[in-house]
C-alpha cells in the first residue's frame, strides 16, 4: 500500500524515521522499476538541530525544498559528488527531513548492478545513501519530486520487523553538530 500524504506530515520526524524501516522504496524511471526494503536511515529535526541544513532558520536554494509540505524528495550533492536522497516530512515550512541510508535489493537488482557497476548484488551495493540513491536512478532532478506518483514512492508491504532489532545510533559524519552529533536519530536493521 503506497503511503498516504497525510503519514509525511506528521510531525515527529525520528518516529518516522523509526517507522520507515521496513517501508519499501521503489523508483520507476524510464518504465524501468527497482526497489527494496528501506534498512537504514537518519532523522534530521529542522532548525533546532545543528547537524540539519536548515539548523537555525538557514533557508539556501540548496535546502529550499526540506520546507515544502512532508512528502516530497529533497536530493541534494554530498561532496559534490553524491546525490543524497531524503524524504521531506512535517507541514510547510518546517524543515524535518530523513535521509535514506541503506535498503535491501528486492526489484530491479539487474538495474541496480548496471547502475552502480558491479557485477554481483551483495548487501555492499546499496549500504550507503549515495550508493542507494545511485542504484535507484535518483539525480538532482528529483528534488521536490511528490512521494505520491510512479517515479519516486514508498509503500507499506507489512514487513515483518518481530524477529528483527532496529538499531538505533547517533548519526554517520556529523561530528561539527557538537552534541547533537550524539542524538539517536540513525535507525538499522540487518536482513
Amino acid at each position: 500500500m503506497l503511503l498516504p500524504q497525510i503519514y509525511y506530515l506528521d510531525n515527529d520526524v525520528v518516529f518516522l524515521a523509526k517507522d520507515l524501516i521496513g517501508k519499501y522504496i521503489f523508483t520507476k524511471i524510464d518504465r524501468q522499476l527497482c526497489g527494496g526494503i528501506i534498512t537504514e536511515t537518519e532523522a534530521y529535526k529542522g532548525i533546532e538541530d545543528r547537524a540539519c541544513h536548515a539548523f537555525g532558520g538557514r533557508r539556501t536554494k540548496r535546502n529550499e525544498m526540506m520546507y515544502a509540505e512532508g512528502g516530497v524528495a529533497y536530493v541534494y550533492l554530498c561532496y559534490g559528488v553524491h546525490s543524497l536522497l531524503n524524504v521531506v516530512t512535517n507541514k510547510k515550512d518546517t524543515p524535518d527531513a530523513i535521509l535514506i541510508r541503506a535498503i535491501h535489493a528486492t526489484h530491479g537488482e539487474e538495474l541496480m548492478l548496471k547502475r552502480i557497476g558491479k557485477a554481483q548484488m551483495t548487501q555492499q551495493v546499496t549500504d550507503g545513501p549515495g550508493k542507494v540513491t545511485k542504484a535507484l536512478g535518483i539525480t538532482l532532478a528529483d528534488n521536490g519530486e511528490s512521494l505520491q506518483n510512479k517515479r519516486i514512492w514508498i509503500e507499506d508491504r507489512k514487513f515483518d520487523l518481530s524477529n528483527t532489532e532496529i538499531i538505533n545510533t547517533p548519526r554517520i559524519g556529523v561530528d561539527y553538530a557538537g552534541t547533537d552529533a550524539l542524538l539517536l536519530y540513525r535507525f538499522k536493521i540487518f536482513i
